[in-house]
């Protein structure tokens, strides 16, 4: 599609130029008084003029409907990237209390196990207490 529009406008320009030389020529070989001669170049300048005014205008509406194009396809990719961040953020935040809930409950878990083996040694540490007290009671 590239090489097509380049082609394209190789072609539109060598017809431009090639329309201006042959012209000119023609302009200038024909026999003619100076007076025709001046018209005849000032009739072909004017039609210059008319044409590239043509051009002209022409590429400020494509201009514009491209400007038009761009800031519109600009404005989707904005609302789109702002829609993906929000969704993004809004998953890492799910994600992260998830997390976090697990960590806690976990770390509960654990905190209990070492509860509940505190209170056991303290339960041997007191029954060899006992124990050792009804020993030296018993050997007296």
């Amino acid at each position: 599609m590239g090489d097509n529009n380049i082609n394209s406008k190789d072609f539109i320009i060598g017809t431009l130029i090639g329309s201006i030389v042959g012209a000119s020529a023609a302009l200038l070989l024909a026999p003619k008084s100076g007076r025709e001669l001046r018209s005849d170049i000032n009739q072909g300048a004017s039609q210059v003029k008319g044409r590239a005014s043509e051009w002209k205008d022409t590429a400020q509406e494509k201009g514009s409907g491209w400007k038009d194009k761009a800031y519109t396809t600009g404005s989707e990719l904005k609302r789109k990237a702002m829609d993906t961040t929000s969704q993004f953020t809004k998953n890492a935040s799910e994600k992260t209390k998830e997390l976090t809930k697990t960590v806690q409950g976990k770390l509960q878990e654990k905190r209990s196990k070492e509860d509940e083996a505190l209170e056991a040694a303290e339960e041997v540490a007191e029954a060899i207490d006992d124990a050792a007290k009804e020993l030296e009671t018993s050997n007296k």
